[in-house]
């Protein structure tokens, strides 16, 4: 038999991990919005979604509405819809973080796009076919969270991988 430990005591054994939100916002043509981080950013030249780390005491949908206007200047709307979780075992040396993805909606032409100092390019990508852009996570990362938005489902990943 387990012997009895105070909770505060339990909790510190616990796995921490990290939490992020990242925005899906697909346009009418298959194609998927993606920013690439500038120089001195840790992936640097790199293409992502939109999105990064909580603040404290920030929930997932807030988190990913805020990064969104930060970091594009686009405002999403007040329903959220998860598309996607996936676990990274450590990410850049800081351990494990669970990534929540939000379908952002329909990027539509003439949607204006105002980068902040994080990113220095951003690109409507076809998912669809082989990409030479330098993905910050695996292509079929992005392809089953592209699914997972146009078909109403949802991609459980782990590493980036379904399973």
């Amino acid at each position: 038999m387990a012997e009895w430990v105070p909770r505060a005591e339990w909790i510190r054994t616990q796995p921490q991990a990290l939490i992020a939100s990242c925005v899906v916002m697909p346009d009418e043509r298959d194609r998927v919005l993606l920013l690439r981080y500038g120089p001195g950013q840790p992936w640097s030249g790199r293409w992502w979604l939109p999105g990064g780390m909580l603040d404290h005491g920030e929930d997932p949908w807030t988190a990913a509405r805020r990064e969104m206007l930060e970091e594009t200047g686009i405002a999403l709307g007040p329903t959220p819809r998860l598309i996607g979780i996936d676990h990274r075992a450590d990410v850049l040396g800081t351990g494990p973080v669970l990534d929540c993805f939000f379908h952002g909606g329909l990027f539509t032409d003439g949607t204006e796009v105002r980068l902040s100092d994080e990113h220095d390019r951003y690109a409507l990508v076809p998912v669809a076919e082989s990409t030479d852009l330098p993905l910050a996570a695996p292509l079929p990362t992005l392809r089953a969270l592209h699914s997972a938005a146009n078909a109403g489902t949802f991609a459980c990943l782990r590493e980036g991988a379904p399973g």
